[in-house]
């Protein structure tokens, strides 16, 4: 297993890189007109620069770099195609998605840029060979089944990140936390002996979780800079190479303490549970409606928050919280080596459940009550406090 000193090297650098290339991003995006004004589909009161996936991209190449130059990497760079394949594929994909903020593309073309960039990542030798399928065992897969799954796996992850990316500072802590969490998982599966020593997975997912962490600053609200597609897209292909090469390369299940350890691949639906439900349910939404499936609309989970009466702040870490619980549920049993965590898990999930649902309704029985009293404003004093409080500014 590669020292974790190493790792923590990469992560530093990557931070730090990601911290000083994200306000020289900003500037070059002012400068050039990628600013994404409020309009009626968006939350944001102000114009915001975009193109932060830029600074995502320079700070993933300063932590492949650097590990490249590490000797405790050595067997992931030699005589192996998957590091310049997973960089090159970042590349491309990073400027569909600049193409796509500067001048918004048609949905088929982005697709077919998603679809050429997984292309290039699984030519470069980045791809699912073994595919767990719980209750019915394990199949090899053939070279065309491969290249079909690893191209939906990385197109599915991408529009995953990009359809929750809808809130300062969501997509970035949302995909921090899983990045983390699957992080220690593959270190597990190592200990166990389940990944071989060149495997890239754990070098990926510590990359993403520093990008996310250097760019939180700037991108929590109120964000000075978006991630824009370019980020989110970029975000996706990442976890998703991180997975594939932890989950789909080996036959032999991990752990028996829980059913979903029958298939590592899973993990990431239960680390990435939030955005991945967000996606399906937005798919079926605008199915329902007749619309295209990339109409966007203000129906997303954040919305929903905060139309229930949540903060912009509250709402995000609503869903961090539920992002963070998940992934505790995975790890639990795989850190503590007993049990599956369904209990003292189960009874935090209920708790954050009940605060989402009555805190608002609790919040304005609060007012009501401050605004009946005996220095009582009228109705609208209420609803201007509610008003803001939803906005997050209360």
């Amino acid at each position: 297993m590669t020292d974790l000193g190493a790792y923590a090297i990469v992560a530093a650098v990557v931070v730090v890189t990601t911290l000083l290339a994200t306000p020289i991003v900003r500037h070059i995006a002012v400068r050039v007109g990628a600013v994404v004004k409020p309009d009626e589909r968006r939350v944001h009161e102000r114009p915001t620069p975009t193109l932060g996936g830029v600074a995502m991209l320079v700070g993933m190449f300063a932590g492949m770099l650097t590990a490249w130059r590490l000797d405790a990497f050595g067997e992931i760079f030699s005589g192996s195609t998957e590091p310049l394949g997973i960089m090159l594929a970042a590349t491309l994909i990073a400027v569909v998605g600049v193409v796509d903020d500067l001048r918004e593309v048609s949905a088929p073309a982005k697709a077919a840029g998603m679809v050429l960039a997984a292309s290039v990542l699984v030519i470069g030798g980045t791809s699912i060979l073994v595919l767990r399928v719980p209750f019915q065992g394990t199949f090899l897969l053939s070279a065309d089944w491969s290249y079909l799954i690893s191209v939906l796996w990385v197109v599915g992850m991408a529009n995953a990140i990009n359809f929750i990316d809808g809130l300062d500072g969501l997509a970035a802590g949302i995909v921090c936390i899983a990045a983390g969490a699957f992080f220690l998982y593959s270190m597990q599966l190592a200990d166990a002996g389940l990944l071989q020593a060149g495997n890239t997975g754990p070098l990926l997912a510590v990359i993403v979780f520093a990008v996310c962490l250097g760019f939180l600053p700037f991108n929590v609200h109120p964000a000075r800079i978006f991630m824009g597609d370019c980020g989110a897209m970029l975000l996706g292909l990442l976890m998703a190479a991180s997975t594939m090469v932890v989950g789909g390369r080996t036959d032999q299940p991990f752990s028996g303490q829980s059913f979903f350890f029958y298939a590592p691949l899973l993990i990431p639906l239960l680390v990435l549970a939030v955005p991945i439900f967000d996606t399906f349910f937005a798919i079926v939404r605008r199915a329902t409606k007749r619309r295209g499936v990339a109409t966007a609309d203000k129906d997303h989970l954040h919305h929903r928050l905060m139309r229930l009466g949540h903060g912009h702040w509250r709402s995000v870490l609503i869903l961090w919280a539920w992002t963070a619980l998940l992934s505790g549920f995975v790890l639990y049993p795989t850190i503590t080596g007993r049990g599956n965590g369904i209990v003292p898990i189960g009874l935090l999930a209920l708790g954050l459940l009940l605060f989402t649902v009555l805190h608002p309704t609790l919040t304005r029985r609060a007012d009501v009550d401050l605004v009946s009293g005996p220095d009582a404003g009228d109705t609208a004093d209420v609803v201007d406090l509610t008003e803001r409080r939803a906005a997050g500014q209360g």
